[in-house]
């Protein structure tokens, strides 16, 4: 969780910069951020998309590009991430390692959550760890033929 830009020391906490830049989050703000990502880890499903609706990004990754999306696929919470995906979650995103939540849902073995992410136009080819990729790798034939009856 990076800024894009830094305030002058003696800009207003939470006001924007006079430049227009993002403006600083306090410690404070940082921290309750970041327990988001625990939040969707664990699958508590209402809480996190109250939170979404209350103006907490739906689209938050973490230091390592996980998005709240991905991490609620990779920890099977097919709810929570049909809930951030109402919401408008980018299903594009892909972290660090080159995972995309896709790729995550067919690692999991998860049917619901991947014709979900399918649904929600998904591309299975994107990432270095593409949904494909993992199915290949990981020889998961009955997910390679969700990925497969999704194309055609």
């Amino acid at each position: 969780m990076s800024q894009d830009s830094r305030p002058s020391a003696d800009a207003p906490e939470n006001q924007p910069p006079a430049d227009g830049g993002t403006p600083e989050l306090t410690a404070e703000q940082m921290e309750f951020l970041a327990s988001m990502f625990d939040v969707a880890r664990s699958g508590r499903t209402q809480e996190l998309l109250d939170l979404v609706d209350r103006g907490v990004p739906v689209n938050l990754s973490n230091d390592k590009g996980d998005s709240l999306l991905i991490l609620a696929v990779y920890n099977d919470h097919t709810e929570l991430a049909e809930g951030l995906l109402a919401r408008g979650a980018d299903v594009h995103r892909i972290n660090d390692r080159g995972q995309t939540a896709l790729g995550c849902a067919v690692f999991r073995q998860n049917e619901e959550a991947t014709r979900a992410l399918l649904a929600a136009g998904s591309d299975p080819h994107l990432g270095r760890q593409s949904a494909y990729a993992v199915a290949e790798i990981f020889s998961l034939d009955s997910m390679r033929a969700i990925l497969d009856a999704h194309q055609s």
